[in-house]
């Protein structure tokens, strides 16, 4: 008897770790994209200067490149995270993937995953709204969506309604992480018939074939 699943990943755009876990999510939103919501959470939205977290994000994403496979270019280590003056927040990233989803669920992991390169392998700086406007807006005219990339900055700055769209999604999140009993992200929480449980981190880092097989789900 085949089982339905729901999928459910904690996350933050700006998260190191989430990125080491973006083959699987890929994997899981090609398979099973309309059983996914992703789940922001907010880990990084408080802006702060970059260069406070420049060596330790240093030290992850080595660790991370090492363990996944997942690249991390001169580019963004010395045009992003050591720019002179650079700041550090996921908040417009978070409030444009909130924005597509409101359109469109499915856009929310492909904007994901073309944020992610975005910063880590093309070296652009999606702390930085007019960057995000950019990604979301290409993202959406690969829907065959008509929207204004001047219109969308706007909304990431200055629209009410979307950031109390965004701010009631991440809390939404950090409840079910504190229900669940998680810390630390990305989380995978997988709910089907028999019950909800989440994805050991060594299994989703390896992959979205070895995380379906993990719950019988078809990969």
């Amino acid at each position: 008897m085949n089982r339905t699943y729901r999928f459910t990943y904690l996350f933050d755009p700006l998260c190191g770790w989430c990125y080491a876990a973006a083959p699987a999510l890929e994997r899981i939103a090609e398979r099973h994209g309309d059983s996914l919501r992703l789940m922001p959470t907010g880990l990084f939205t408080e802006l702060r200067p970059v260069a406070t977290i420049a060596d330790h994000a240093r030290a992850n994403d080595d660790r991370i490149q090492e363990l996944t496979g997942q690249p991390f270019t001169s580019a963004y280590h010395q045009g992003v995270m050591r720019a002179p003056g650079g700041l550090f927040s996921s908040l417009p990233l978070t409030r444009a993937l909130v924005a597509l989803g409101l359109i469109d669920p499915a856009l929310e992991p492909r904007f994901l995953h073309e944020a992610q390169t975005a910063r880590y392998v093309e070296g652009r700086d999606t702390s930085r709204p007019e960057i995000v406007a950019g990604v979301a807006h290409s993202v959406a005219q690969a829907a065959g969506l008509q929207i204004n990339e001047g219109d969308l900055l706007d909304r990431l700055t200055e629209d009410q309604h979307l950031a109390a769209e965004t701010d009631s999604r991440i809390l939404e999140g950090r409840k079910m992480m504190e229900m669940l009993g998680l810390r630390g992200i990305p989380q995978l929480v997988v709910t089907d018939g028999g019950g909800t449980r989440t994805v050991d981190s060594q299994t989703l880092y390896a992959g979205g074939d070895a995380v379906l097989r993990a719950f019988g789900a078809a990969a």
